[in-house]
């Protein structure tokens, strides 16, 4: 806030008080410069003028891009953040860090992280409702933050923002490329050397529209992965860090090397040694997640440890079965 700017608190919310020094400017992005609330985006502020929440000259305007004069008084009245149309409901995960701003959890494999089409209910966000006391809004509404995702069977450690602040900074951060991001792969075959980058663009699939694909007019890609261990059934243990965060980046990269994630059912190949080897779905898993705090801007580290399921595939393998000749599964 600017020191021409005063502030109430209201039964409703909060207001903040302007007098503009300096006209034209649009009404949107004088407000977004001068704010200085945490959580007030652009975007919220645009929201807030639509429904007649800032008032310029004692109007409601609803018009984001009128130019501020010189001498306009400005009321933006910020409401308390309302109630989520989610149900709350109990679902299982494990939280590994939780403060005022955001939570960081390790996610279940078969768990759905955002309500979509068929999955209406019982998803990681109507979990999060029923778990987190607080919550201090998203864009004027109390629902956890999503600022990342993990497919539905790809385990692992995720963050999720609790308060709006929290909720721009990390948003930021993803897209910035500042978030570091390990994953932990069994792939289908063995990669020819130690360590590799793959740069490849990725876009929707021109024909199967729930898959992506390689294609040139894709967005940029990059997936370094190594191999941590070799197994003599035909598989390859990897390590594999992001540096952008495409839809099934990891996935289609692998699948594009010829190793695609072993029982990816979407992008791998059917293989039957996978019911010898307890594989029920894509061997995928997040493992790491760093990034800076919000707040207090401190360097965090988050590790998640494989899943029981992952490491059941990787005792078997370590056994040192040769292809085609599988043992049983106790």
């Amino acid at each position: 806030m600017n020191a021409n700017a005063a502030a109430d608190d209201n039964a409703t919310g909060q207001s903040l008080a302007f007098l503009v020094t300096t006209g034209g400017q649009r009404l949107d992005l004088y407000l977004a410069g001068h704010l200085a609330a945490p959580g007030l985006t652009r975007s919220r502020i645009q929201q807030l003028v639509r429904d007649g929440q800032v008032l310029v000259n004692g109007v409601s305007l609803r018009k984001a891009r009128y130019l501020v004069r010189e001498g306009d008084s400005l009321l933006v009245m910020i409401p308390s953040p309302v109630s989520s149309e989610l149900a709350a409901e109990p679902v299982v995960f494990t939280p590994l860090h939780e403060d005022a701003d955001l939570i960081v959890l390790a996610k279940p494999p078969a768990t759905v992280v955002h309500p979509a089409c068929g999955h209406s209910g019982g998803t990681l966000v109507h979990g999060l409702l029923y778990h987190c006391e607080q919550l201090s809004g998203i864009n004027g509404e109390l629902r956890p933050g999503i600022v990342h995702r993990l497919d539905k069977d790809t385990s692992g450690v995720m963050v999720v923002a609790k308060s709006d602040f929290a909720h721009q900074s990390l948003v930021a951060q993803f897209k910035e490329r500042r978030v570091k991001k390990i994953y932990q792969a069994i792939v289908d075959g063995i990669p020819a050397g130690p360590a590799g980058r793959v740069v490849l663009p990725i876009g929707r699939h021109p024909v199967q529209r729930k898959k992506m694909a390689v294609r040139p007019d894709g967005r940029e890609a990059v997936t370094n992965w190594q191999v941590l261990e070799k197994f003599p059934q035909g598989f390859a243990l990897l390590s594999i860090r992001l540096e952008t965060g495409r839809t099934h980046q990891i996935r289609v990269h692998m699948a594009a090397l010829g190793h695609p994630i072993a029982g990816d059912s979407l992008y791998g190949r059917k293989n039957p040694r996978y019911a010898d080897l307890g594989i029920t779905r894509q061997c995928l898993h997040a493992e790491v997640l760093a990034f800076c705090h919000p707040r207090s801007g401190e360097l965090l580290e988050f590790a998640a440890p494989l899943w029981p399921d992952l490491l059941h595939t990787l005792a078997l393998l370590r056994q040192g079965r040769p292809q085609g000749q599988p043992g049983e599964v106790g």
